[in-house]
């Protein structure tokens, strides 16, 4: 079974050290294996982007077919996925091989910038209720550390919007009062946790490149031994 393991902790090796030095070894042989394999890379992609679309109407046929709750909704997603294909094929009757003009909207175009952008912003508007619900639950002051949270909270929102400018004005006698505060408390505090969590992050990520390049962690490979 040496072709199923050994192989391919090799190739693993032997492309991480070399994606490793090549921010290191300023040479055009190193620039140019960077643009071969970012062309792997993208080859690579493609196959996946296959992969995905199999696995996509996969679970919406097993959905259809067992007939579970919202059923009906994964027949939206073949036919507006048979829609889409359809314009960019056709093109406007120019077919997909020729570029549409400058300046004028397709019927892709147009079904992209008037159905799947608003659709978009619905459902991201939509998380914006989550969030408030998430954030009431979470700044509770249940102590002094969650005060100082809701505290700190209530100061960066209030800030941010146009009704703190005129509070600002009436207390304060300066419009930017709030909005002050609200860039200490994010460039300072917020800033230095932020830069010590991303830290901490960064370090976790080097030491877990280091196991997979040199074949201790081997889970990527189907399992952990």
């Amino acid at each position: 079974m040496w072709y199923k393991r050994t192989i391919p902790l090799l190739l693993v090796l032997a492309f991480g050290l070399a994606g490793f030095g090549h921010d290191y070894v300023p040479h055009p042989a190193s620039n140019a294996f960077r643009e071969e394999v970012t062309t792997g890379f993208v080859i690579i992609g493609g196959f996946a982007l296959f992969i995905g679309a199999y696995s996509l109407f996969h679970m919406h046929i097993s959905r259809i077919r067992r007939k579970q709750p919202g059923w009906a909704y994964s027949i939206f997603v073949f036919l507006g996925a048979a829609l889409m294909v359809c314009l960019g094929l056709w093109n406007d009757g120019d077919w997909m091989f020729v570029d549409p003009q400058p300046g004028v909207v397709t019927s892709f175009q147009w079904c992209y910038d008037y159905i799947l952008v608003p659709c978009n912003a619905t459902i991201f508007s939509i998380l914006a209720f989550f969030i408030a619900s998430a954030a009431f639950r979470t700044f509770r002051a249940r102590n002094f550390s969650a005060l100082l949270l809701l505290a700190a909270a209530v100061v960066v929102m209030f800030g941010r919007v146009p009704v703190s400018e005129r509070v600002g004005q009436f207390l304060f006698d300066s419009p930017n009062a709030f909005a002050h505060v609200s860039e200490i408390l994010l460039n300072y505090p917020n800033l230095a946790a932020k830069r010590a969590i991303l830290l901490g992050v960064s370090l976790g990520v080097i030491s877990q490149s280091l196991r997979i390049i040199f074949g201790i962690e081997r889970t990527y490979m189907g399992g952990g031994d």
